[in-house]
């Protein structure tokens, strides 16, 4: 992507305001009275119309104006703020979005049939502004002949800042919408333009003035609302110069109000496209404007950067600290001392930078949760019940790589949890429940893995219909002993469904075989816990990047391999007489617990004899424990995953591999799969007695 691309920073920024549109409006609908979310939302479209005019396109600025009259009525209280006008204005945002993506395509239909909707949810009142076939000015928006107040005559001087179209403000957009208001004369003041060998391209030098008739109500009001957004910088002065003839109030099919232009002797008078001066040709930056929309406090300096780049610097970090680690093995074994303290520092430099790029990959899971509260608003409205979302943890931080690829899976979990899970109001109340079901997303850090877990607190999983279908299906036996567990984990299954019809939420077999397979691409594992008539939890436990880590060196026969460092809890020596003694069973007592362990030696097939003293390294995810029986360990090693081969897809003992400082290449452990293998070397001994 070019960076100085205009088109490409607009569609950037109308995305970030596509964020800020979507969460007013469904904070909106918590209290619809709230007037600091009614502009907050007004703000929003009324920036995303500007710079879409801005930047040529004109179907969204069209568009979004309706939108934005609605909202201006709603908070000039002449219509109230309905749940039906928010569902309108969602629906007509994702209209927005394709307009920005495809501002050539065929959208007129779609358009004027979401248009009409939002007639129906502000109400015939406010239909006039709203009319799809020929928009009306703003000007006599919602007046009728019968209503209409006495036209006023207002007299504006106005001047900008002179860096203000290098921050993003439009001058000919500012005098597009005080035509808008009404019938007006708009003269220009050339007389601060310096001279030509000290212009700046840049600077705007040119003042206006601005003789305004208008029907509207509250006209001082309308015209500020117009600089909104540069109001604390510029200079202005507005004055009502003296009451006016009504104006005819147009019709449906009357074009907008042009501009009457009018020559003054002291001032030079342009037709409206040419009142404004020539923009330079640089990339405007909206971001004050978004500041607004946002009603947030100043934020500190951002520099966009493409995603792309940051990925190929991690390559960078990585193949330095492959190269880092193999002078410190070269300085191990010289008598250099010299080499050793640049060895030394690198080591240290080297892992600073390291640090410093896992940070800039981290991202907050919250931004990966507000996504659905739009999911859950739509499901709600489609399925006809009441469901309240609740967030948690959104502050932890996953690798950007993840939360991409979480997005999918979650939509499906969500979508399982209020179509398969939440009751009918009706029927949460008949039994004992509360009318709204809950579901509950929620994220947190557990050394090297971050647990995403939803919930809900619907009728839980039925076991025995999940059991005659796995029968059906074919995917057990008639009668099979399963743990529980693996009970639940069929609904993982391709194509498996409980759903009695197929229906635009379920029913396919897709969704959750979906989220199976993104998890494991992701080395993570999927938990489920569900309780009959309580609800159901199913918990991802997913690895906190896929880059970079530190792991622990070991050597199991000839070979290298690596366990995470986040997932080892201690390092023990395993006696020869400990070894014998636990033949058959494989456990050991660590502090009056049971651990079982596995020899990799034996897993691994390496046909080599034990060292005589063996080492066990004590892993753990969540709750559970296993030890790892290895030969050798060798120390602390910093790790640069690299993705196994497609040949090496169906090998789930190991997660990825490594180069080590000597060349020779390391297998990185999936600690969760040895895991889940000791457990259940557990379970088979205990269930034999």
């Amino acid at each position: 992507m070019n960076l100085m691309d205009p088109v490409q920073v607009f569609r950037m920024e109308a995305a970030e305001l596509f964020v800020v549109i979507e969460e007013g409006l469904l904070d909106l609908l918590g209290d619809l009275s709230n007037q600091a979310q009614i502009d907050a939302v007004f703000r929003g479209l009324h920036t995303l119309k500007g710079s879409g005019s801005m930047f040529g396109f004109e179907a969204l600025a069209a568009f979004t104006h309706h939108c934005e009259t609605a909202f201006d009525r709603v908070r000039k209280g002449e219509v109230p703020a309905t749940a039906e006008l928010v569902a309108a204005v969602l629906e007509a945002q994702d209209h927005m979005k394709a307009l920005v993506d495809t501002p050539n395509g065929d959208h007129e239909a779609t358009g004027n049939g979401l248009l009409a909707k939002l007639q129906a949810a502000v109400g015939a009142k406010a239909a006039q502004g709203c009319v799809v076939a020929a928009p009306l000015p703003a000007a006599v928006a919602g007046i009728s002949s019968a209503t209409a107040s006495a036209a006023t005559r207002w007299r504006l001087r106005f001047r900008l800042p002179v860096n203000a179209m290098a921050n993003g403000t439009n001058p000919l957009g500012l005098l597009e919408e005080l035509a808008d208001l009404g019938d007006c004369t708009i003269k220009a003041d050339t007389s601060a333009i310096p001279s030509l060998d000290a212009i700046e391209p840049d600077d705007l030098h040119i003042g206006w003035t601005v003789e305004l008739t208008t029907l509207l109500p509250q006209p001082r009001a309308a015209i500020e609302d117009v600089f909104i957004f540069v109001m604390d910088d510029m200079e202005m002065v507005l004055e009502e110069v003296s009451s006016a003839p009504a104006l005819a109030v147009a019709s449906a099919s009357t074009p907008a109000l042009a501009p009457t232009l009018a020559p003054a002797p002291t001032s030079v008078v342009l037709p409206l496209a040419e009142a404004a001066a020539s923009e330079p040709a640089r990339v405007p930056n909206t971001a004050p404007a978004i500041a607004d929309a946002k009603q947030t406090k100043p934020a500190a300096e951002n520099v966009r950067v493409p995603a792309e780049r940051l990925d190929e610097l991690m390559d960078r970090v990585g193949e330095l600290v492959i190269a880092q680690s193999r002078l410190s093995q070269l300085a191990g074994v010289s008598a250099d001392i010299q080499l050793r303290s640049v060895s030394e520092d690198v080591e240290r430099l080297s892992g600073e930078l390291r640090d410093t790029m896992m940070v800039l990959r981290m991202v907050p899971v919250g931004s990966l949760f507000g996504r659905f509260r739009r999911l859950v608003h739509d499901l709600a409205r489609e399925t006809g019940k009441e469901i309240e979302l609740v967030t948690e943890g959104e502050t932890t931080e996953v690798d950007k790589t993840v939360i991409e690829r979480l997005a999918d899976p979650l939509v499906h979990l969500v979508r399982n949890s209020i179509d398969h899970g939440l009751e009918m109001p009706e029927d949460r109340l008949a039994s004992g429940k509360a009318r709204a079901g809950r579901v509950t997303l929620s994220a947190r850090q557990a050394g090297g893995e971050v647990i995403i877990t939803i919930r809900d607190d619907g009728r839980g999983i039925d076991r025995e219909r999940v059991r005659a279908k796995a029968e059906a299906s074919g995917l057990i036996q008639p009668g099979q002993m399963l743990l529980d567990q693996e009970l639940l984990q069929l609904i993982l299954q391709p194509g498996f469904s409980t759903a009695a019809q197929i229906t635009s939420l379920s029913g396919r077999g897709v969704g959750m075989d979906v989220v199976k397979k993104t998890v494991e691409a992701l080395r993570g594992v999927i938990d489920m816990q569900s309780t009959p008539g309580e609800g159901s939890e199913i918990s991802l436990r997913i690895p906190l990047t896929l880059a970079i880590i530190d792991g622990l060196l070991v050597r199991v026969g000839t070979g290298s391999y690596v366990i995470p460092l986040s997932a080892v809890e201690e390092c023990l020596e395993l006696s020869a007489e400990e070894d014998l003694r636990s033949r058959g069973r494989s456990f050991i007592s660590l502090r009056d617990h049971l651990v079982p362990f596995l020899r990799l030696r034996e897993l691994f097939r390496t046909g080599t004899p034990p060292d005589r003293y063996q080492k066990m390294v004590v892993i753990s995810t969540g709750n559970e424990r296993v030890g790892l029986v290895v030969d050798q360990i060798i120390g602390d090693h910093q790790t640069v995953i690299k993705a196994m081969s497609k040949l090496h897809h169906d090998v789930v003992t190991f997660s990825g591999a490594t180069i080590l400082g000597d060349g020779n290449v390391a297998l990185i452990l999936d600690v969760t799969h040895l895991v889940t293998v000791g457990q259940q070397q557990e379970a088979q001994l205990r269930a034999a007695g």
